[in-house]
């Protein structure tokens, strides 16, 4: 079974950068497609990006243009960029195994605020 572990949220003024980070364990990522999801305070979890094992990218219209979803096959690591942060992406950011047997990480804090 895979583990995930996600790092790299913090706290970042509107128009900023962070980067988040999506460690595995247990399994090898390769041959997965692997997703970004967040969730803000009393909303639904929702979908922000995904990565085919290929590299093929999608990702939600809210963050199109400003994150960037990567993925590091040999460090066993999935990645998310974010830029030109505004406050309504603060949210818990959580990575997902996309498979019959799915896994989530326990989730990274990203605030942003002046």
């Amino acid at each position: 079974q895979v583990q995930l572990v996600e790092s790299g949220g913090g706290l970042v003024q509107p128009g900023g950068s962070l980067r988040l980070s999506c460690l595995a364990s247990g399994r090898r990522l390769s041959g997965n497609v692997m997703a970004w999801y967040r969730q803000a305070p009393g909303k639904e979890r929702e979908w922000v990006a995904t990565i085919t094992d290929g590299g093929s990218t999608g990702y939600a219209d809210s963050v199109k243009g400003r994150f960037t979803i990567s993925r590091d096959n040999a460090k066993n690591t999935v990645y998310l960029q974010m830029a030109s942060l505004k406050p309504e992406d603060t949210a818990v950011y959580f990575c997902h195994f996309v498979a019959i047997n799915p896994a989530w990480g326990q989730g990274t804090q990203v605030t942003v605020s002046s």
